[in-house]
């Protein structure tokens, strides 16, 4: 499949959505895969989707880690993904609280959710046929980032990840 030809994309929280929610997770050691979501992640590559992870990460404007500690444990997930056969074509996410932040972090922005910014920075960094994509996260503020970038949101309520992928494929043609 050619990398220009716009594709439709999986925009996919982090915590809560693909590994079990443990308050401001920033090591490898926190992170345990939730049920269904290597699988799933396997399904949507194996589609020839584009798979985004989409995450707010206010503990850099809390000043709990830096962003380079972001970067490194995406880098880890990329690398633990990848040994399961699973791939995340990009990670974006947003360092900004408007108020709990300090310093240059403390920031009402337009990339945290519910603002758009991390699913529209994806969009104009990669060719996405928004019409058929989706943005499958745990908290309502995750759909109205979806919605306001102008692809279906879903809400994760728990169970296999995999299973939720695979009906949203199906119901989208892929």
């Amino acid at each position: 499949m050619s990398a220009r030809r716009p594709r439709p994309a999986a925009f996919l929280d982090r915590d809560g959505t693909l590994n079990v929610d443990v308050d401001y997770a920033h090591r490898p050691d926190q992170i345990t895969w939730l049920p269904g979501a290597v699988a799933a992640l396997r399904r949507l590559n194996a589609a020839g989707w584009w798979v985004f992870v989409v995450t707010n990460q206010s503990g850099v404007a809390r000043g709990m880690f830096d962003e380079a500690t972001v970067r490194a444990l995406h880098a880890w997930m990329a690398a633990d993904l990848a040994r399961q056969g699973a791939r995340v074509d990009a990670f974006y996410y947003c360092p900004h609280h408007a108020t709990q932040g300090v310093g240059r972090y403390r920031l009402a922005c337009d990339c945290r959710k519910p603002a758009p910014g991390l699913l529209l920075r994806a969009m104009a960094d990669f060719p996405v046929d928004a019409g058929r994509s989706f943005m499958l996260g745990d908290r309502p503020r995750d759909v109205q980032a979806g919605a306001a970038a102008g692809v279906t949101g879903v809400l994760y309520e728990g169970g296999n990840v995999d299973a939720l992928v695979a009906r949203l494929l199906a119901e989208r043609g892929g």
